[in-house]
């Protein structure tokens, strides 16, 4: 079926249609990239790489990547008992159903401790976690000042 004249919308010179829009030009298209792996001199950018307080040596690399391992692994053990610690929290909701026949304000006790127990370990968690990390923080500095 083929558009007829009553379809194809007001006419040009109709002053009840809306005004033409003259859309901007657009800007040229510009690629970005990174320099390639051996391209360049290596030298300038490993001086920005100092200038920003960055690792001046390869034992202060050593020590980095230390770093950086040990805040990993101390972030996946915190995760790890944090969310066993809230799965034995839920069973032991599950395993006592006195807590769903007794209400405080019209609300079972199993959800209360759901909705409110959790926070208190979370908080008690981040709180042992932020400890430890800064912890192992104090240590690298330690190691990094006697270079």
């Amino acid at each position: 079926m083929t558009r007829g004249a009553s379809d194809a919308g007001p006419p040009a010179d109709d002053p009840a249609a809306p005004p033409a829009r003259d859309s901007p030009p657009h800007p040229e298209r510009v690629r970005v990239t990174a320099p390639r792996a051996g391209s360049g001199p290596a030298a300038a950018r490993s001086a920005v790489h100092r200038a920003e307080g960055g690792p001046t040596s390869d034992i202060a690399g050593v020590y980095v990547r230390s770093l950086i391992r040990s805040q990993l692994r101390l972030g996946i053990v915190f995760a790890l008992g944090f969310v066993i610690a809230t799965a034995l929290f839920v069973l032991a909701i599950a395993v006592v159903p006195q807590l769903d026949r007794t209400f405080v304000l019209g609300v079972p006790l199993s959800w209360l401790l759901l909705g409110a127990g959790v926070y208190p370990l979370a908080i008690t968690v981040g709180a042992l976690y932020v400890r430890a990390a800064s912890r192992n923080e104090a240590r690298y500095r330690a190691l990094a000042e006697d270079e």
